[in-house]
């Protein structure tokens, strides 16, 4: 079984930062990718950004010059740094992990942005 576990999500304003941390633990052998996918409110789950084992990373447009992915494979940890944000990235961020073509979902961590 595979787990992860996101962090720092939170409450933040139009223009602000957050840097979101999602933890990889358990059987994590032969990892082909990790990623975040966003839920808005009322809205279908969808992409944000994926970051291969070999760092080729790939980004929604809505987020593209925006946000960053990068991951510590020593650590087994993915991040999402985003800056600047919008009221329309409201929305619980999830972390996702490709195994072998399986995938495994975080729980999920809530980011606010007012405006």
């Amino acid at each position: 079984q595979v787990q992860l576990v996101e962090s720092g999500g939170g409450l933040v304003q139009a223009g602000g930062s957050l840097r979101l941390s999602c933890a990889a633990s358990g059987s994590i052998s032969s990892i082909n990718a990790m990623g975040w996918y966003r839920q808005a409110p009322g809205k279908q789950r969808v992409l944000v950004a994926t970051i291969t084992t070999g760092g080729n990373t790939n980004y929604a447009d809505s987020v593209k010059g925006r946000f960053t992915i990068s991951r510590d494979n020593t650590k087994n940890t993915v991040y999402l740094q985003m800056n600047p944000l919008k009221p329309e990235d409201t929305a619980v961020y999830y972390c996702n992990l490709n195994r072998g073509g399986i995938i495994y979902w975080g729980k999920g961590t809530l980011v606010t942005v007012s405006s």
